[in-house]
């Protein structure tokens, strides 16, 4: 019974040192390489992409502030980022015809 036992430890050990030389092998084989460099640029646009999410979050937030204390220290209100962009279009009467250059 001992032996059995000492004979199963050793397959289990030999099967585990197996498979961690093969897949140590496998990451020094170019695609092996690839594949960890791969994983590491997608963590890296990853962790970019949140603490660009964070930066805008942040830059929300202390615009809003901003806005309110101006807006409190000069009683008036500051007209949202979008009005700026909006361009007033001249009112054309129904019918109307466009003028001719020279005229």
């Amino acid at each position: 019974m001992k032996r059995l036992f000492w004979l199963g430890l050793g397959l289990a050990a030999g099967a585990y040192a197996t498979r961690r030389a093969s897949a140590a092998a496998h990451s020094l084989t170019p695609a092996g390489v690839g594949a960890n460099i791969a994983d590491g640029l997608r963590e890296l646009g990853a962790g970019l992409g949140a603490f660009g999410a964070e930066v805008r979050a942040g830059m929300v937030e202390r615009e809003r502030e901003l806005t309110e204390l101006v807006e409190r220290r000069t009683g008036g209100v500051l007209p949202a980022l979008g009005d700026a962009f909006v361009e007033s279009q001249p009112m054309v009467r129904p019918g109307a015809r466009a003028r001719r250059a020279g005229e």
